[in-house]
């Protein structure tokens, strides 16, 4: 049996908790497997956005109903365990995606303070050379967030905002949302068929450009 090389999805508390549960399904939908953190303040935001409570207790029970579906192979580590398994360089995983990414875990991650599992997660997937994508959600920016998201950039991560495109003819937001979810798969290669891929051809909607 092969060993379990998970991606990590680290989930913020920054508005669009939608944007993570797009990459889960996408994730789970390509058959790969996941660890997953879910912050003290991202379980207000999923709260507020979608009337669901996710509990350490029935996370696995509240992650379903979060995402409408059965999960696929997923391990979840609370926030504040940091003996977790990724917080250490040794415990191998693919890479991280932060999404989304509230302006608080970027400064802690740019700034190293690995105040709790995501943070370090994120850390450690940096100093290991692997996979960081970090999806910002915030408008606008100062130039202090500017700063921190920059450092990610130089320290390998690749920052990929939430911006979905417009111009593929999406007819509900759903559909912008699993484009910036896809946008995120692509970049870190898994594949996917969550939006229409721009082909060149000219005339009629043939999806979206970048």
């Amino acid at each position: 049996m092969s060993e379990r090389v998970p991606w990590v999805v680290g989930v913020s508390g920054a508005s669009g908790t939608a944007y993570a549960r797009a990459v889960l399904t996408g994730l789970f939908d390509a058959g790969e497997a996941v660890d997953l953190v879910v912050s003290r303040a991202a379980r207000l935001t999923i709260l507020d956005e979608t009337g669901i409570s996710f509990r350490d207790a029935h996370w696995k029970d509240d992650l379903a109903e979060w995402l409408g579906r059965a999960p696929g192979d997923v391990v979840y580590w609370p926030a504040g365990d940091l003996a977790a398994g990724p917080s250490s360089g040794s415990y191998l995983v693919k890479g991280i995606v932060v999404v989304p990414a509230s302006t608080a875990a970027v400064a802690g991650i740019a700034l190293g303070l690995s105040k709790d599992l995501l943070q370090r997660a994120a850390d450690v997937n940096l100093k290991e050379r692997r996979p960081v994508v970090v999806v910002p959600r915030e408008t606008p920016l100062s130039r202090g967030q500017l700063v921190h998201l920059l450092a990610l950039h130089d320290a390998g991560a690749v920052v990929l905002p939430a911006s979905p495109g417009f111009y593929a003819g999406a007819g509900s937001v759903q559909q912008l949302v699993d484009f910036v979810a896809g946008k995120v798969l692509d970049t870190i290669g898994v594949p996917h068929t969550l939006f229409s891929r721009w082909r060149g051809e000219l005339g009629g909607q043939q999806g979206q450009r970048g």
